[in-house]
Formats: structure tokens, sequence, C-alpha cells
């Protein structure tokens, strides 16, 4: 039974550490908390329910459209709706972030309707692999092995490539990066790309694991996204890997244990227990205001 629900929190832990990477890496860079971040979670979702289910790709396929898809929508958000608030107060981008939040959320449900729409069962045909007293799915372990092989990649392109470099340099200190000939208009725009197409990657997981898409699917799954990513460590990759599959491991076996009701709770529950002991998150370090 513990191998079961650790597989389980496991797989659920993978997708909001998905989500959680483009809160940190955004935050990370310029300090600002992307509150669309989970309405690009659905619109991932969205767009890979509609290549399996139009167009009839594999779920391979339908996953690299939704992030190529995502990848643009957040490249376009930051242009349009961060950009020029940059040298502005935080909460004039806190404002402009919750406004992108209501569009996109109040769009999707104009496009798609308020019910939840499944995935097709030929999308991907899972079957029950039996571990000890364990039945675990094809399906959670597509989940994990994405969703490793994605942060795995993540973390080579931020430590291994010279745009990575260039984040970091940026992270450190922006306007030095800038001074020392970094692009950094260019930095926070593929931040945000990378950041959309992970999310896009964890909305079709999610849309496949709970067999659910729905316009308002992003808000709850962004909201412990950020809380994973708060509880890492706010602005640290590694932070929110290890935030969002902590958090993932300790629902499920929450609901495991008789107290469904309170699943939702449990994460916020831990996220403030931990700040409260940490206020810099599990691997967070502090860090200096950005003007």
């Amino acid at each position: 039974m513990f191998l079961q629900q650790l597989i389980n929190g496991i797989a659920l832990g993978s997708t909001y550490a998905l989500i959680a990477l483009g809160y940190t890496m955004v935050y990370g860079i310029i300090a600002l908390i992307n509150f669309a971040h989970g309405e690009i979670f659905m619109a991932g979702a969205f767009v890979g329910l509609l290549m399996v289910g139009v167009f009839k790709l594999n779920i391979f396929l339908a996953m690299a459209c939704a992030m190529i898809f995502c990848m643009i929508m957040g490249v376009v958000i930051e242009f349009i709706a961060y950009r020029p608030l940059r040298k502005s107060s935080r909460l004039s981008a806190f404002i402009s972030a919750i406004g992108v939040s209501t569009f996109l959320s109040s769009l999707a449900l104009m496009v798609f309707g308020a019910n939840a729409k499944g995935f097709p069962d030929q999308a991907f045909p899972s079957h029950q692999i039996s571990i000890g007293d364990a039945d675990i799915s094809t399906l959670q372990l597509l989940i994990i092995g994405v969703s490793a092989v994605l942060m795995i990649s993540l973390e080579f392109i931020v430590q291994k490539t010279k745009v990575g470099k260039a984040m970091r340099a940026t992270s450190e200190d922006y306007n030095t990066a800038a001074l020392m000939g970094v692009n950094v208009n260019f930095v926070i725009s593929f931040t945000f790309a990378l950041g959309s197409a992970l999310a896009a990657a964890g909305g079709v997981l999610v849309g496949m694991l709970f067999n659910a898409v729905s316009f308002n699917m992003g808000l709850m799954a962004g909201l412990k996204a950020f809380a994973a990513a708060v509880l890492g460590g706010i602005g640290s990759i590694p932070g929110a890997m290890l935030g969002g599959l902590l958090l993932g491991v300790t629902e499920v076996f929450g609901v495991a244990i008789g107290y469904s009701s309170y699943r939702d709770a449990i994460a916020f529950a831990i996220l403030v227990l931990v700040l409260l002991v940490r206020p810099t998150g599990l691997l967070g370090r502090k860090i200096l205001k950005k003007v």
C-alpha cells in the first residue's frame, strides 16, 4: 500500500513540479509572480486534447504541439502584459497578471464551455503493472518519465548552454548583465517560453491523469504549483522540483489516511509550517531586491 501511494504521489507531484518551474524561473529572473501561469497550463491541456481528439495525433506529438503553442503564448503575454510594466511598481505587474489570468479563463469558458472534456481512450491505452502489492499504471510511469526528462533537460539548458549562462547572469543582477552585453529582453522572453512549455506538458499530463480538461483547471493547480515553488524556495529550480514532489506525495498520503476533504488544505498547511521554520523555503536563498 505504501508503494502504491508513493507512486501516486510522485506522479501527481511531478506535474506540480513542471508548473512550479515556470513560476520559479520567472521570479528568479525579474522577481515577478506570473499568476497567468495556471491559465497557460490550462491552454496546454486544451491544445493537447484538440490535437488528440480532432487531429488524431499520438500523445507525444500532441504534447509537442501544446508546448510549442504555449511557448508562443507565454512570449506574447510577456511582451504585451509585462514588458511595458517592467519599470513600474510590483502592484501594477501583479494587477496585469490577474487581468491576463481572468481574460484567458473567460476566453476558454466561451470557446470550450463549462463542462469538462476527457481525452479519448485511444490517446494512451493504460495498463496495470503489479509490483508487490502495488498496481502501477503505465500512464503514471509515462507522467513520471516525461516529467523527469523535461526537468533534466531544463537543468541542462540552464547549467550547460550559453543562453542558460545568460539566464543565470540576469538572475544575479539584471542591470549588470545588460551592461555586459546580455540581451535581457531575449533572456526574459526565453524564460517565459521555457516555463510555458513545461506548464503545457503538465497540462496534457494532468488532463490524461484525471481524464478531465476544463476552463478553470488552472486555478487550483496554479495555486498548488506556486505553493510548491515557495516551499522549495522561490527562484530555485531544484527547489521547485523538490517542492512539487513533496507537495504531491504529502497530498496523496493525506487522502490515503482519510483526509480527502482536506487535500487542498494539506498542501497549504505544509507550506505554512515550512515557511515558519525556513522563510526562504527548503532550498531557497535570500534574493536582493532588483531595481
